[in-house]
């Protein structure tokens, strides 16, 4: 395969995956995608359990997010990444499986939590959550890295028409 080239090559992952192979080699770079894989497919598991034992009524992004990852945080998503400190690892890395602490904000004064499904890109993930769109659970809905400096402290977030929607302000992930 060649490279990509021009503005389309910014938006590939191949750059990512070659310094595996600069560091790692072929092997190292199989068996960190198939630990991701793997990752990938127990959030997976616990989505489909936490869809089939959804509540009646209305659903919420923390039990969701508690459901997934296990994460033992109560209390208001824009609680979670302040309660995180010092029982979890936190960071600005995505990775498959953690919880995304969205910032309270004036259009989400109870801040949200997503739980990352798939990593796409350095600045692109796959998240899923419930209540994003009004008592419904999605998932792999994509999530795009806009911060300037590419920290994951800004997103958008793709609504159901498949569009990004508006600016949201992002605390980190939080890592079981």
């Amino acid at each position: 395969m060649q490279p990509a080239t021009g503005a389309f090559a910014e938006t590939q992952p191949q750059a990512q995956k070659a310094g595996f192979f600069l560091f790692g080699g072929k092997k190292a770079a199989k068996k960190a995608e198939r630990a991701e894989d793997a990752a990938r497919a127990e959030v997976k598991e616990m989505v489909a359990y936490a869809t089939a034992n959804k509540p009646k009524g209305r659903i919420w992004c923390v039990p969701f997010a508690r459901t997934v990852t296990g994460v033992q945080i109560r209390g208001n998503a824009n609680t979670w990444w302040k309660k995180a400190e010092g029982l979890y690892e936190r960071g600005r890395t995505p990775r498959v499986g953690a919880v995304m602490a969205f910032a309270a904000s004036k259009s989400m004064p109870m801040g949200h939590v997503a739980v990352v499904s798939k990593v796409v890109s350095d600045r692109e993930i796959l998240i899923d959550q419930a209540n994003w769109e009004r008592n419904r659970i999605t998932v792999d809905t994509l999530v795009v890295d806009v911060s300037e400096k590419g920290d994951w402290s800004m997103v958008r977030v793709a609504n159901s028409a498949g569009s990004l929607g508006r600016t949201n302000p992002i605390n980190g992930f939080i890592y079981n």
